[in-house]
């Protein structure tokens, strides 16, 4: 089992998007600092920031789910190795999402 080229397209797919939202946020603070604003603008408040949080963990979740079911399918099914992977990474990864959602909604419909 082999599962580098899929580390490295994710990898490649993943990085380069990072280090560009970096940059801009770099640029962008550093233009306001310039221009003495007040940082305070740019951190969101903190019901944002905690659900942010949340979204990113259950997807992580969700994505690690997929990679261990992509996994077992490999080893026991007749399945190829990338099929079993993706598609269950996707699918535990959309799952994710859609669990994040309904946390969320509940959240936001019991203040």
């Amino acid at each position: 089992m082999d599962i580098t080229g899929v580390v490295a397209i994710i990898s490649v797919f993943g990085i380069i998007p990072l280090i560009v939202f970096l940059v801009h946020r770099h640029k962008e603070r550093k233009a306001l600092i310039e221009k003495g604003m007040d940082l305070s603008t740019l951190v969101g408040d903190k019901k944002c920031s905690t659900l942010e949080s949340l979204k990113y963990g259950v997807l992580l979740i969700g994505l690690a789910i997929g990679i261990l079911i992509g996994n077992i399918l490999d080893a026991y099914t007749g399945l190829n190795e990338e099929v079993s992977y993706f598609s269950m990474i996707f699918l535990f990864g959309g799952v994710a999402l859609l669990i994040f959602y309904g946390m969320a909604k509940k959240q936001e419909d019991d203040k």
